[in-house]
């Protein structure tokens, strides 16, 4: 069988019984689908009779909400696939219920195979039941002219039948805010408008599940807002973070895609209080487990303005069994940006200029990031390592490249008494002085990397295959022009400033002053090809650089 981009699993399996059997039943489409998953819930449907089937309502109960928890955790094992369940036939306990679409769905990605666990009284794929199957999924989702269906069997062999209902509930992942005791089969109710809000970087399993269970409550519009700004700059990695824009389309695309029918309002997130503060048409909100006091502040605000309670839907967080001992134990897109951390963001630059022996890093950061630090770790690999400030010191010491030209440049009083120029003294001349320093760097600038270029035939003469130029103004400098690839190493701006204040005995003020003179975290990484971090102990950041070297080796490995 073909390994197919795109699927549409049509769930036919009473749930209860479904339950214990789904974690098979993903692996099974794991393996026939490689990209966009869509499941859709059809409990108790028959594709063995003569008759076309049709779709039905399916009651949106707190099982139901419950089991679409679990198959999103259970896909979280296959990382690979985009798994989407179809919403389109789940409706809420309401009177203003709308009917079931008459018209074929549009789907981001039409699927190319259908799958089932419909099962057939032998275990073999029967082609009747099969094209039953076909002509149900064109009937209601748009499918490749093509489409192939497959009848999926995860836990029984041929001959055998299923497992009755066990009617055994799903243990329960959504809680109201109400106290009141609620049942597997309860309905659950439906409301006009409503909202749910994120970061929603990296659009992922348990943010699947929130958006789901706010589409299933909501009936006409669903407010999402997603977080920007401000309320980013506490986020772990937060130069790692997908651009809101991107973070937006990918979350429109899931929302139309698993809820055509509603309207979507995807607005920026720039206090905590946001839309669900202060719009009084709102009538709930979906939390989780984390932002459940959220939830209640956000109750408070809108008592405070004369508002109406909203009903507050908190979400179980969905746990992640992989995670290691730096990271979070739930399913997270911190977690996802922390295993970013290494890996090659974008192609590198090909450098036909350089020694072709020679694979060169730029590796870069802000003052206090632990840059030099990673340049050592990268050395005790194997790495060839250019440090730009002792290329620095070269150049200006008497006789050096640099040294007439600053001089004259700016006077026999920057000079010591012995004729070393006092670095201080020049600093003080070009800080804050955009003309000064420019004059400064267009001297010394271009001498620094003619040593550093230099330096590269020396590592080619020792036989190294990678070199490192450690140098924090790399980009301000230019010299990326004369690299392969630009690492960044980050950390927040607070311990940075922390780290920079117990280094170097100044000010938090003078220590702020000097990173607000330099190139951001962000602008770094948005020009770099691999970003680390000393966020954490040395031997995770260990871990990180040893990573990065064994793709970065596999990357030369393969370059032709």
């Amino acid at each position: 069988m073909a390994v197919f981009r795109s699927g549409l699993l049509v769930l036919t399996t009473p749930l209860a019984s479904l339950a214990p059997r789904l974690a098979p039943i993903l692996t099974s489409a794991a393996r026939l689908v490689n990209h966009t998953l869509y499941v859709h819930l059809q409990p108790g449907m028959s594709l063995g009779g003569p008759a076309q089937p049709q779709s039905s309502l399916v009651q949106a109960t707190f099982e139901v909400l419950d089991f679409i928890t679990h198959l999103y955790a259970g896909a979280d094992v296959h990382r690979h696939l985009d798994v989407r369940v179809l919403l389109t036939n789940i409706g809420a306990k309401s009177a203003f219920l709308p009917p079931l679409p008459s018209s074929v769905q549009n789907l981001a990605h039409p699927p190319e195979v259908v799958l089932t666990d419909f099962q057939t009284l032998d275990g073999s794929q029967y082609n009747p039941v099969k094209q039953q199957l076909e002509r149900y999924a064109t009937s209601c989702y748009s499918c490749c002219p093509q489409l192939a269906s497959v009848l999926l069997y995860p836990d029984y062999g041929p001959g055998e039948r299923s497992v009755e209902s066990l009617d055994v509930p799903l243990p329960s992942t959504i809680r109201p805010a109400s106290p009141v005791a609620r049942s597997p089969k309860q309905p659950v109710r439906g409301y006009h408008r409503g909202a749910v809000g994120g970061t929603f970087d990296r659009l992922h399993n348990a943010h699947k599940v929130l958006l789901s269970v706010a589409c299933i409550l909501a009936q006409e519009q669903l407010v999402v807002g997603v977080a920007d700004k401000d309320l980013l700059k506490s986020k772990l990695l937060p130069e790692l973070l997908q651009p809101y824009t991107e973070r937006v389309e990918h979350l429109s695309e899931f929302l139309v895609d698993v809820k055509p029918s509603l309207t979507f309002d995807i607005t920026p997130l720039l206090d905590p209080y946001g839309p669900a503060g202060s719009n009084p048409s709102l009538e709930f909100l979906v939390v989780s487990e984390e932002t459940y006091r959220g939830g209640m502040a956000v109750n408070r605000f809108r008592l405070e303005n004369g508002l109406e309670e909203l009903a507050l839907y908190q979400i179980q967080l969905l746990k992640d069994p992989n995670h290691t001992d730096n990271e979070e134990d739930k399913v997270s897109s911190s977690t996802f940006r922390q295993r970013m951390l290494g890996k090659l963001l974008r192609p590198p630059y090909k450098r036909p200029e350089l020694p072709t022996q020679l694979y060169v890093i730029g590796l870069t950061g802000i003052s206090g990031s632990g840059k030099s630090s990673v340049a050592q770790r990268l050395k005790g690999l194997g790495a060839f390592v250019i440090d730009s400030d002792h290329l620095g010191h070269r150049a200006y010491a008497p006789g050096g490249p640099a040294y007439q030209p600053v001089v004259e440049a700016f006077g026999a009083d920057i000079l010591h008494k012995d004729g070393i120029i006092n670095r201080k003294v020049l600093g003080s001349r070009v800080f804050g002085n955009k003309k000064q320093l420019k004059i400064l760097t267009d001297i010394v600038w271009p001498i620094i990397a003619k040593l550093a270029r230099e330096e590269m035939n020396q590592a080619v003469a020792e036989g190294k295959h990678v070199c490192v130029i450690d140098a924090a103004l790399l980009l301000e400098a230019g010299w990326q022009n004369m690299v392969h690839e630009v690492w960044t190493v980050v950390i927040p701006e607070t311990e940075a400033i922390r780290r920079i204040v117990e280094r170097d005995g100044l000010s938090e003020a003078a220590a702020q002053s000097r990173l607000q003179s330099q190139m951001s975290g962000q602008q770094l990484v948005d020009q770099s090809h691999v970003v680390l971090s000393t966020l954490w102990e040395p031997h995770v950041t260990q871990c990180q650089v040893e990573k990065a070297w064994a793709l970065l080796q596999k990357r030369i490995s393969q370059t032709p």
